[in-house]
């Protein structure tokens, strides 16, 4: 019976300095918060700021896109819209090599042009095909039209280069003018199926461009 009693008041009094613990523990908490903590609509509405500038470049809106949450059927509409945009030929929507006054000047040089370029990719298929047929004589006759067309071309390209640069010299003669980088743009240009060039040709063949 002693020994019972014993252990019953060490129960008891070990009781009371548990509670004692637990109150400690969060009157600690709570004094170091100082204040209740916000509910979710409370923390959102502090977050939201003043409304920020729309985008500058492309680059920026693809960032912001980024950082927010938006959804495919929005990302699908902004690449759509970017890419008409850039087809359309609006400078910030285009490749960097594709910028400026002077690279516009030097695509509608060139797209106001018929050009044998033009027939680059369709010939590099029509070889493809014939290299495929088991036909030596196909493959002969085909080997040797595909060699007097890349002279051809070459030769139209250089002729091309130095037209288009002569041109922008004297329509930008404030601009640093590379010929070659000049040439080389032109030829990539003229080498491009006219339905497939970006941006868009806005001049037909024959047009006189100043």
């Amino acid at each position: 019976m002693v020994v019972r009693f014993l252990r019953r008041n060490a129960a008891d009094t070990d009781a009371p300095a548990t509670e004692s613990t637990d109150e400690v523990a969060d009157s600690t908490r709570s004094a170091g918060k100082g204040r209740p903590t916000p509910k979710r609509r409370e923390a959102q509405g502090r977050r939201s700021g003043p409304v920020p500038p729309p985008p500058r470049t492309q680059r920026e809106a693809f960032k912001r896109m980024r950082g927010n949450k938006v959804s495919k059927e929005e990302r699908r509409a902004a690449a759509t819209e970017r890419r008409q945009r850039m087809m359309a030929g609006e400078d910030k929507y285009l490749l960097p090599r594709d910028r400026g006054p002077v690279k516009a000047y030097i695509r509608d040089l060139v797209d106001s042009r018929r050009n044998l370029m033009g027939l680059f990719m369709p010939l590099a298929i029509l070889v493809f095909v014939a290299l495929l047929t088991p036909s030596l004589a196909v493959q002969r006759y085909a080997t040797l039209a595909t060699t007097f067309m890349l002279i051809a071309m070459v030769i139209e390209g250089i002729v091309l280069g130095r037209l288009v640069t002569r041109k922008v010299r004297a329509k930008f003669p404030a601009e640093p003018i590379k010929g070659l980088s000049i040439g080389w743009y032109s030829f990539i240009r003229a080498s491009q199926i006219r339905k497939l060039r970006v941006p868009k040709p806005r001049v037909k063949p024959g047009d006189a461009i100043k």
